[in-house]
């Protein structure tokens, strides 16, 4: 890879960090703002479902908060000590966002059940008027957050806490307007399970991706034999490769290590370039360290050796 590849690279990500910081940033405001609007509401109008909303969302402010100082953290450059910089804490910030989603679908289904059982009066006016200003609200916010990259989890993690918002304050204007024109005080605490239901969901995905990530798994859209015959056949004296490892420290950082055999009198420059070449256009993998094995590769390890396979790192 060259020099100026790299500093693009590593431009581009920074660039799209501070980005990332300041969608994150009035997301967080704008959240806070309306958590306070929806706490007065349910206040004013007796409606559990708006406090309900109004304590969802202020959950969704800390997630944001916490989203917010994990891209900010991650735009940090490395250091001797953490030579990859700071990035996976955005990665963690959206694993520990998806997990606070889990305990927040227990609490909503917990106030449903508990208003099934328990009906109480609501002022469905005032409820209907404050639900519109939240959901137009959500959507402001959810249009900031749109358009990620695929692969930042924080983002994803973020817009997850939005759209639950976003589903919740649905709910409540549907519920409000139940209560209003149908006098039916169950539509609420019924809604509110059917959206939990969709939380959790979403949820799960997010644990699961970025949790991969901490485990440093194989990026998604990557097929490591498939990476292996593409880098066999990108220079002719390239006779094996083997010991593959591509992974992701953060997003839009993906990394590879790999064994290169090469044919007897190869012009290692050309090769390596080849190499590095097809690992950035091909799989956007922006930094790769390749060992190039003058005969039998000298790692006793699983997957060494001219008809060794690759394994995920």
């Amino acid at each position: 890879m060259s020099h100026d590849h790299a500093h693009s690279h590593d431009h581009d990500h920074a660039h799209a960090a501070g980005g990332s910081e300041r969608k994150l940033l009035f997301a967080f405001v704008l959240t806070t703002i309306m958590l306070v609007v929806e706490a007065a509401g349910g206040l004013a109008s007796g409606s559990l479902a708006l406090l309900a909303d109004a304590g969802h969302m202020l959950v969704d402010a800390l997630a944001l908060l916490l989203a917010f100082l994990g891209a900010r953290f991650a735009a940090r450059p490395a250091d001797a000590r953490r030579t990859y910089g700071y990035g996976r804490i955005e990665v963690l910030a959206g694993f520990v966002n998806a997990l606070t989603q889990f305990a927040l679908v227990a609490f909503i289904v917990y106030e449903a059940v508990m208003r099934l059982f328990h009906p109480a009066p609501i002022l469905s006016g005032i409820m209907l008027a404050v639900a519109l200003v939240g959901l137009a609200a959500n959507v402001i916010v959810l249009r900031t957050l749109h358009g990620h990259d695929p692969d930042d989890v924080n983002i994803a993690g973020a817009s997850l806490h939005v759209l639950g918002d976003l589903l919740g304050s649905v709910a409540a204007v549907l519920a409000a307007l139940a209560v209003r024109w149908m006098d039916w005080n169950w539509a609420d605490p019924v809604l509110s399970i059917l959206v939990s239901l969709l939380i959790l969901r979403s949820a799960w995905s997010l644990v699961r991706r970025s949790g991969h990530i901490l485990l440093e798994g194989t990026p998604d859209g990557v097929d490591l034999a498939d990476v292996q015959r593409q880098l066999m056949a990108a220079d002719p004296a390239i006779v094996d490769i083997h010991h593959v490892h591509i992974w992701q420290v953060t997003s839009g950082s993906r990394m590879a290590t790999l064994h290169a055999g090469l044919a007897p009198g190869a012009d290692v420059g050309r090769v390596l370039t080849a190499i590095k070449t097809t690992l950035s256009e091909r799989w956007r993998v922006g930094h790769a360290t390749v060992q190039v094995d003058p005969g039998h590769c000298q790692d006793d390890l699983e997957g060494c050796g001219q008809d060794g396979g690759s394994h995920a790192h």
